[in-house]
């Protein structure tokens, strides 16, 4: 029985220390996230990045298959049988020539080997094949780079819902204060009971706008961890503030060159194009002359006693004189030629779009920003004066709640602004391209200019 009741209370002891250890596990400080650690994240845990990466390594083993057909090719073959032949099914039938021969055995083992020495059909697909290994991890850093835009808008977003409660909670703190300034008027006579109705209703207002802009705000995180792969229930908190981080903007030609060169969604469609400029020079070299070299060394015989040496050493040359295949394959190639160029040519308009309306936004969301601040300056200074009007008994607090709504119209002006901004920064970084690369100066400290950016 003691032992029993030992063993009760270690277990007792460790259940407490489990609970305790969970709480603590639960109590613990909530992870700081910044765009860098979100962007990281992502590109760890994203399916299209992860898919994007074994596309490279199926192109990769394609051209290293056709890389074969210019190699050696060896292998081994050994037989060992016991036969019988039937004389008159060769037509061999004269008097005294027995109708059946054997049974006989017969033993081989032989070494065959053959070497293209002019093939270059396989040649031109080799290269066609590097090609599009190289367009396969083209396309998987344009992946990456979009995979970095998507993570950057869903951040943004946290920023302004977390800005939003922010501003919220200030709004509630300052809605008290003003339903406190209430109350005391009227003790003192000065103000009525319509004065303290008005404070009460606005500072229920501004708790119900808290509670909403909450929420938003656990919903644009569950929306990042979400993006970037984290545990929904995982407790995290943003580390980087939404603020205003001014970039300097590129002249458009040097933003269009840049972008031409950097994006890897055109470098992608740029050596798909070249690759089926290999494929149609394989395609031609199907009525061209194939040389190779071959043959086999080994040991024949009767017997496993009496196996003799014996070997093959040929070139062979063919020529391919008719083949219809040759003609559909040619027109299956120049579609995709044509197909491929419609599709540069649109892309490079549609780059050029791009970055025509990301500074077009850019440069008004500045403008905005700016106009956005003064308006949120002007609004707590009228939030100020119609406190003290009403403090000093001249007016009632009409003015006062007036002025708190438009310091609230005034601070999400400015989060608007500041969320345009932002993401203008972020729609300028993919359209010039290189984006995993030039993100955090994009969207990142102040200083510092991004490449390909004149100051």
């Amino acid at each position: 029985m003691n032992a029993k009741r030992k063993w009760r209370r270690i277990l007792s002891l460790l259940a407490v220390a489990a609970a305790l250890g969970g709480a603590d596990a639960s109590a613990q400080a909530p992870q700081r996230l910044t765009l860098k650690d979100a962007v990281d994240l992502g590109l760890r845990h994203n399916l299209r990045v992860l898919v994007a990466d074994t596309q490279v390594a199926e192109a990769a083993g394609t051209r290293e298959r056709r890389l074969s057909a210019l190699l050696p090719v060896a292998r081994a073959e050994s037989y060992a049988n016991i036969q019988t032949r039937n004389l008159r099914a060769f037509g061999i039938d004269f008097p005294g020539a027995p109708g059946l021969v054997g049974p006989f055995s017969n033993y081989d083992a032989r070494l065959y080997a053959e070497q293209p020495v002019l093939d270059l059909r396989a040649y031109h697909r080799w290269k066609a094949g590097g090609l599009n290994e190289d367009a396969a991890r083209a396309n998987y850093q344009d992946v990456r780079d979009l995979i970095v835009r998507q993570v950057a808008a869903v951040y943004l977003n946290a920023q302004a819902a977390a800005a939003r409660a922010e501003a919220a909670e200030s709004r509630v703190a300052t809605a008290e204060r003003l339903d406190q300034l209430a109350r005391d008027q009227r003790q003192a006579g000065v103000a009525t009971g319509v004065d303290v109705l008005r404070a009460q209703v606005e500072l229920a207002n501004e708790r119900q706008r808290r509670l909403e802009a909450r929420n938003t705000t656990q919903q644009a995180l569950l929306t990042l961890k979400r993006a970037i792969g984290l545990e929904l229930g995982a407790s995290v908190e943003l580390a980087e503030p939404l603020e205003f981080k001014p970039v300097v903007t590129p002249d458009i030609s040097g933003a269009l060159a840049a972008a031409l060169e950097n994006r890897p969604d055109y470098r992608t469609l740029e050596t798909q194009h070249r690759a089926l400029e290999r494929e149609e020079k394989a395609n031609r070299a199907r009525y061209y002359p194939r040389i190779t070299v071959g043959g086999n060394y080994g040991a024949l015989g009767r017997t496993l006693g009496d196996m003799r040496g014996t070997g093959l050493l040929q070139g062979t040359m063919s020529i391919t004189v008719f083949d219809r295949d040759r003609h559909g394959e040619r027109a299956e190639l120049e579609s995709r030629q044509q197909r491929l160029q419609h599709q540069l040519n649109d892309l490079r308009q549609g780059i050029e779009q791009e970055i025509r309306d990301a500074l077009l936004v850019l440069e008004s969301a500045a403008q905005e920003v700016a106009v956005a601040e003064q308006g949120r300056a002007l609004a707590e200074r009228e939030l100020d004066l119609a406190r003290e009007r009403f403090q000093a008994g001249v007016t009632n607090n009409i003015e006062v709640i007036s002025a708190q709504e438009s310091l609230a119209r005034a601070q999400e002006n400015r989060i608007l602004a500041l969320a345009r901004y932002s993401d203008a920064k972020a729609a300028l970084a993919r359209a010039v391209g290189a984006t995993e690369r030039n993100y955090e100066q994009y969207l990142g400290a102040t200083s510092g200019v991004p490449e390909g950016r004149k100051p």
